[in-house]
């Protein structure tokens, strides 16, 4: 299945902004992370097709994954 990973902030660093993947039936969020390394200490913020997800949220063919790091400020 093709997923949209969209990376922001300092998880761009080293990585993309946006790729289009190939990944197999079944791969969950957290699987992703993994693959690109991406702790999920460091996935503070992940939506699926704009709506609020977790590591363990299911990924369908043609999903749009949006991942950001930690948000600081002031």
């Amino acid at each position: 299945m093709n997923i949209t990973i969209n990376l922001f902030a300092t998880l761009r660093k080293d990585r993309f902004d946006s790729a289009r993947q190939e990944y197999p039936s079944g791969t969950n969020v957290r699987h992703v992370l993994s693959i690109l390394l991406i702790p999920e200490s460091e996935a503070a913020i992940i939506f699926v097709n704009g709506r609020h997800a977790e590591p363990d949220s299911e990924l369908r063919d043609g999903d749009a994954l949006s991942i950001f790091p930690p948000i600081g400020g002031g």
